[in-house]
């Protein structure tokens, strides 16, 4: 059986520029800003939510299934996932489009200019859960806004539990659509900064939203992450990361975590640690989809991060 991962499908340009910001923007200026940024570095990755949290979780063994929209300029990445073997069914290509892109550019101090290009994910609401009849399990991720309340919709509707992950799609939603989500939902994982955002548009707690789903996850980065689940509140440790490269794509690899977790029935102690151990062997490398470790290795991390066994 599959789980179902509905999100975006992304290409990443990355840029670095060899200076600071501060060094080229005026304050007083800001009205009449023209800059450019001379970018030496420059690299294209493989992204999206959808396709970073498929590569970890197919890494794990688990058996993901995407479902996402993407454009005319997708024939390298489906070649990758032709290459992955992972399943293509349910991603859909609208002519016309290009596939959602972000242009990042990044300077000494690690400050980040973004632009995004959404693309075909506005179209997400042309698939349907129902054509991912294997699926008993489902993420809800970034995607375009009618399509993450629809497919929510019809994952309640169709019985498929399923985990809903707002992450930078929340502030497209208010608090009464932020709730219906919840309470749709047998799982919600959010960052520090998003549950913080969610208590304010909901006008409810963490505690308060915990009682609404099985499991409320919280990361809190270098902390590691909180398990709300009924009336316990557990702390996973954050686990060491051989070096700590790049952040980009960690939150997506500590999902695909929490769904081989949940998938394979592991306790929260457990699943928390194996997510956990997945964001710290992304963080090591660059880029959404670099880190390349087979099944055993990840078992032999955990083992040697833990003093004990998983499988």
């Amino acid at each position: 059986m599959s789980t179902l991962i509905c999100g975006s499908i992304a290409y990443d340009t990355i840029m670095v520029f060899h200076d600071r910001f501060k060094n080229h923007i005026l304050a007083d200026k800001l009205h009449i800003l023209n800059v450019s940024f001379l970018v030496p570095d420059m690299r294209r990755e493989f992204g999206g939510c959808a396709g970073n949290i498929a590569y970890s979780l197919k890494m794990l063994g688990g058996e993901p299934l995407i479902m996402a929209t993407v454009g005319d300029d997708y024939q390298r990445y489906e070649e990758r996932l032709d290459t992955l073997a992972i399943p293509q069914t349910c991603i859909r290509k609208v002519p016309g489009t290009f596939t959602a892109q972000a242009f990042i550019t990044t300077d000494l101090d690690d400050n980040q200019i973004t632009a995004f290009h959404p693309g075909a994910m506005n179209e997400s609401h042309a698939n349907h859960v129902q054509d991912a009849q294997s699926a008993t399990l489902a993420i809800i991720a970034p995607d375009g806004r009618e399509g993450m309340l629809q497919h929510a919709r019809e994952c309640d509707e169709a019985g498929v539990p399923f985990v809903f992950d707002p992450g930078q799609g929340l502030p497209m939603f208010n608090g009464e659509e932020l709730l219906e989500f919840i309470r749709m939902a047998e799982y919600v994982t959010v960052n520090d900064y998003e549950a913080q955002m969610l208590q304010e548009r909901t006008g409810k707690s963490v505690e308060q939203l915990s009682k609404l789903v099985k499991a409320f996850v919280v990361t809190l980065g270098a902390q590691g992450s909180t398990v709300y689940s009924g009336s316990e509140q557990m702390d996973i440790p954050c686990v060491n990361a051989e070096n700590v490269v790049d952040p980009t794509g960690c939150g997506d690899a500590f999902r695909a975590g929490l769904l081989y977790g949940l998938a394979s029935g592991y306790d929260w102690q457990t699943t928390g640690r194996l997510a956990s151990l997945l964001g710290s062997i992304k963080i090591a490398q660059r880029g959404g989809q670099n880190h390349r470790y087979t099944r055993d290795e990840i078992g032999e991390r955990y083992r040697e991060a833990f003093a004990s066994r998983i499988w």
